[in-house]
């Protein structure tokens, strides 16, 4: 199959990206390398290229309605110009997707979800459209941009009158950006060190993403590829689909129960609130190395005497912690912070200890 390109592909390329395949995308996963890119987030402030994911509009009066019908979060508590994060809960237990969900009005939400899902994602709520909810997919017409860092209020603000600093965490407003009309500045972001994700219509992105580069320059702004995106997350615990959540983990297991609101009924609702109160038997824990060794994705977790208790779903060197990290599922005995644990990595089992997320 062929890869998709996003709409600055060939820009990466002559900023001399390594572009690899994701989500059937061609993606810059790193331009220099993941530890400088990843301090250039954490220290100062850094522009991802995350034009992959995909964006649903749902507009009309029955949009709320399919909203808290297909969603675990209770969308309901949203006012014009927030935002959520939720998933859709599938019939089995497990999650189809995990995303955002923003109310621009009354009437009119954004849902962004995963690259890796837009069919997956659509055909599911679509399945559930039985009111006539206008659903439009836009993912092809909107590029967007992360930037992140402790620097991105003094790196952007020259570029937009809107008051960056003044928009709360999970906010958005629609703005003039970089000579663009209606770009959506929106405080969230997947690295927990603050920024920005701009939402733009694929015409301007060129040109804002040059403009982005120009106004950062006195903040040393730098383009960061998917790599130093993966080490970000995971140092700050968010789950990344297909690795920590899918159609086989639950909400609870995975640690979601605060974004699983039982105020209203969703899909498979009865059941995982059933869950929920027997408690789960697994559950999704963070954890650093004691010995050296980097935890990847698929190992074995054990107990002191060998047996499996678990498996590693996202790991990693931390860049900031100088040690290995990860997530995991493991037996709910084993799930309490400061547990020791073992990480069957090769033939050797290296010891690690459950930490409470944010592991940074």
């Amino acid at each position: 199959m062929e890869l998709k390109k996003i709409a600055l592909n060939d820009i990466h390329e002559s900023l001399g990206a390594k572009m690899v395949p994701f989500a059937g995308y061609n993606m810059p996963v790193r331009y220099t390398s993941d530890i400088e890119e990843h301090n250039t987030v954490r220290n100062g402030v850094g522009i991802f290229d995350v034009s992959h994911m995909g964006e649903f509009m749902l507009k009309g009066p029955k949009a709320l309605d399919l909203i808290q019908r297909v969603t675990s979060n209770d969308a309901s508590k949203l006012t014009d110009g927030k935002a959520q994060y939720s998933c859709l809960p599938n019939e089995t237990g497990g999650i189809v997707d995990d995303l955002l969900v923003y109310r621009i009005s009354e009437a009119e939400y954004l849902l962004v979800v995963n690259a890796s899902n837009i069919e997956k994602d659509w055909n599911w709520i679509s399945k559930f459209n039985t009111e006539g909810v206008d659903m439009t997919n836009v993912s092809d017409e909107i590029s967007l941009f992360a930037v992140q860092g402790p620097k991105a209020v003094e790196a952007l603000q020259s570029l937009t009158d809107t008051n960056l600093s003044e928009i709360p965490y999970y906010s958005f407003v629609f703005g003039e950006f970089a000579g663009a009309p209606d770009v959506i500045i929106s405080a969230t972001g997947y690295t927990g060190s603050g920024g920005f994700e701009l939402y733009i219509k694929n015409e301007y992105a060129v040109d804002i993403w040059n403009k982005i580069l120009q106004a950062g320059k006195s903040q040393d702004i730098k383009p960061i590829g998917l790599g130093a995106r993966d080490t970000l997350r995971l140092e700050k615990g968010f789950c990344l689909y297909g690795n920590d959540i899918d159609d086989t983990t639950s909400p609870h297991e995975a640690g979601l129960g605060w974004i699983t609101k039982y105020t209203k009924s969703f899909t498979n609702s009865e059941n995982l609130l059933k869950q929920k109160e027997a408690g789960v038997t697994r559950r999704l824990i963070g954890f650093e190395m004691i010995d050296r060794g980097i935890p990847r994705h698929g190992y074995d977790i054990q107990n002191v005497e060998g047996e499996k208790i678990g498996y590693v779903t996202s790991g990693t060197q931390s860049p900031m912690l100088g040690k290995g990290i990860g997530m995991g599922y493991v037996t709910k005995e084993f799930s309490k912070a400061e547990t020791e644990i073992y990480i069957a990595v090769r033939n050797r089992a290296l010891k690690a200890i459950v930490r409470k997320m944010p592991l940074v």
